[in-house]
């Protein structure tokens, strides 16, 4: 097994960004929409998803894997009225860091965030070629 740190990211407190396993398979951790300082640098949810899978396919990139190698990705949010009225935004950022690839999805409403500020988290699950 291979933990993934990202270059320049902040130690991690009780969990890992990702983690390679056997068979070539990539686990993320749920990512908020913070930078590789863990500081929030806007309370929108747009950018905050933009941050999010930004934060994604770093992690993946430690993993030499792509967004393409997505095939899970799980979204958490704290507001799906938001979501939903923001959707065609959420969509052209999606395109825009993952592409036209659409793995399986769940997203649901949450109670909150462990990490204050939070509007979003997603985490994934990636596939390398064998």
């Amino acid at each position: 097994m291979q933990f993934l740190q990202p270059p320049g990211w902040a130690r991690p407190k009780g969990y890992s960004n990702g983690i390679v396993a056997s068979g070539r398979m990539v686990f993320v951790a749920g990512q908020v929409g913070w930078d590789e300082q863990e500081q929030f640098r806007s309370d929108d949810l747009v950018a905050q998803v933009r941050q999010a899978l930004g934060n994604i396919v770093a992690v993946l990139a430690a993993a030499d894997a792509r967004p393409a190698h997505i095939v899970r990705m799980n979204w958490y949010l704290a507001d799906s009225v938001e979501y939903n009225a923001r959707l065609a935004e959420i969509g052209a950022v999606y395109r825009e860091l993952i592409g036209k690839h659409f793995p399986v999805m769940t997203a649901l409403q949450v109670a909150g965030f462990v990490e204050k500020g939070a509007k979003v988290e997603i985490e994934v699950t990636a596939m390398l070629p064998a």
